[in-house]
């Protein structure tokens, strides 16, 4: 399958890049572009949104878990469902995002151990925002043009095709 150069409007060419990386499941080689990398973290904002949302309306609440410790309350087997389902979407999309990540960084001509940088830093206190606005100026900035020790740019249009 090959990713459409433009088509007929934006909305096809977004969605064909918000399910390439579950086609490039564990593939840390090469170079994915800012429209793959956002479209993917919009499809799963989006996913794990409805997701919480559907739990939240099962009658999930602070005042639920508040009277489950203290009383011996009950969880509604529908937000257990729910959760669950969130919980198997966010084990089944880690190795994606991290291959994405590694991918973005490849096409911005850094190496993919900066992912593990980044995520090291964020826990520190301080550091963790200042480390966590630095990778997010870095995702949002263009790729270099050309090919790189990475591989070919893949928004080049000369350059070499890629298939799914």
């Amino acid at each position: 399958m090959k990713l459409s150069a433009g088509g007929k409007g934006r909305a096809p060419v977004m969605l064909e890049h918000m399910i390439l990386p579950f086609y490039r499941y564990a593939d840390f080689q090469g170079r994915s572009r800012r429209m793959e990398f956002w479209s993917f973290a919009v499809l799963n904002v989006v996913v794990m949104a409805v997701l919480a949302s559907l739990a939240f309306s099962t009658g999930f609440s602070h005042r639920v878990l508040l009277q489950r410790a203290e009383f011996g309350g009950r969880l509604g087997i529908a937000a257990i469902a729910f959760f669950a389902i969130l919980g198997i979407y966010s084990l089944a999309t880690l190795v994606p995002s991290i291959a994405v990540n590694v991918r973005r960084l490849h096409d911005r001509d850094m190496s993919g151990w900066w992912c593990l940088g980044f995520v090291v830093l964020g826990v520190v206190p301080v550091f963790g925002w200042i480390a966590s606005i630095c990778y997010l100026v870095i995702m949002f900035l263009p790729g270099t043009p050309g090919a790189n020790r990475f591989g070919e740019d893949p928004k080049d249009p000369a350059g070499s095709q890629i298939f799914i």
